[in-house]
């Protein structure tokens, strides 16, 4: 899907072209909130689908969405893009209250979906132009907006080739780079790597970075969990269309996930003997399993101290441990935690399960 701008909206966010020729483009980022949302709810076909969303994103700052199939992550992207009307709460994006001014919302942001749609029939300089065009740019403006992304892009080279032969990066770069032809104050990247490899999928997160560092306000959904952990400033979880859980990656992980240690040995005796040893320990190690034949693995909710304490209990030589290290907490523990819970599909299983464990109602 394209931006949604209109044309009337040109002249506010053009500032001047130099003398150079060079274009000038400024999105408003004086407000501590980009995004202000509160107690927004929204319902189709009579069934209610999100319940009482709060979300602030300020200038600069990348916040993702999370949550399972069904959890309300592609209707809250389409309310706050002015797709579907809200039926309750509140949105201001950029100043511009939803309830009364949509039009200077849908002129503050930019929407890109899952899929490139950019023309394969046309160079990537000639889809820049053209969508410059579309958002009000006369050609020469558009001309110069055009090479000013295929540089920022790092696509100067594959300008002047056919979208039709671009690698699924390249593509994905160029589509996003279309929504930029004239800078939002909020990017809305609705799943922006999938299915792109992963020497593709660094490229984009490093330019997904330059444009928050450039000032640009950013919602961002995904499937990838190290994604967000990399990308994201703050993260939202939705379940069921409830915001059950927000913070940052760290914040997130030390709230819900855990630490796990895990000790080596050179010998499945060993490492048989030394799990014995910390289940007779008052040491609050209560989990300890051998995993792998002779690697002891268990919770390690004080860190690096509890991987320190049980190295100490260690009675026999020290090269007879092979290996020590500590897994910090992930994004994947939190998600299992909260965000499944909120899947309809799982939901749907795990029902279909319990009523096949129970047999027929009589």
């Amino acid at each position: 899907m394209r931006p949604l701008l209109p044309t009337n909206a040109i002249p506010a966010i053009l500032d001047e072209i130099n003398e150079q020729g060079v274009l000038f483009l400024s999105t408003r980022t004086d407000l501590v909130d980009i995004v202000q949302v509160e107690n927004l709810t929204c319902e189709l076909g009579g069934k209610k689908i999100l319940h009482g969303v709060d979300l602030r994103i300020p200038a600069g700052r990348i916040h993702a969405i999370l949550g399972a199939n069904g959890a309300g992550k592609t209707t809250l992207v389409r309310v706050l893009s002015t797709i579907l009307p809200p039926a309750g709460g509140k949105v201001i994006i950029n100043g511009h209250d939803m309830a009364i001014d949509p039009a200077g919302i849908r002129a503050s942001i930019a929407l890109t979906g899952q899929y490139a749609a950019v023309d394969e029939e046309l160079t990537g300089k000639e889809n820049l132009v053209f969508f410059g065009q579309l958002a009000g740019l006369n050609k020469s403006a558009a001309k110069t907006r055009a090479e000013e992304l295929l540089t920022q892009f790092s696509l100067t080279d594959a300008g002047k080739r056919r979208v039709s032969n671009y690698s699924g990066g390249m593509r994905r770069r160029l589509d996003i780079a279309c929504s930029l032809v004239v800078p939002p104050t909020l990017l809305f990247l609705d799943e922006p790597t999938t299915g792109l490899d992963p020497a593709s999928r660094n490229d984009v997160w490093d330019m997904i970075e330059n444009l928050a560092a450039s000032g640009t306000a950013i919602l961002l959904t995904t499937q990838y969990l190290n994604e967000a952990d990399r990308l994201a400033d703050r993260i939202s979880i939705l379940a069921s269309g409830k915001l059950i859980a927000e913070g940052t990656p760290s914040e997130l992980k030390k709230q819900y996930g855990s630490s796990y240690c895990d000790i080596s040995f050179r010998t499945a005796e060993q490492a048989q003997q030394f799990s014995e040893q910390l289940a007779r320990t008052d040491n609050g190690i209560d989990d300890a399993s051998v995993i792998d034949g002779s690697t002891v693995h268990f919770e390690a909710p004080r860190g690096h101290r509890d991987l320190v304490d049980a190295l100490l209990l260690w009675h026999g030589s020290q090269d007879d441990i092979i290996d020590a290290g500590l897994t910090p907490p992930s994004l994947d523990e939190v998600y299992l935690a909260l965000a499944d819970e909120g899947d309809v599909a799982h939901q749907e299983e795990r029902a279909a399960r319990k009523a096949a464990e129970e047999g027929p109602t009589q």
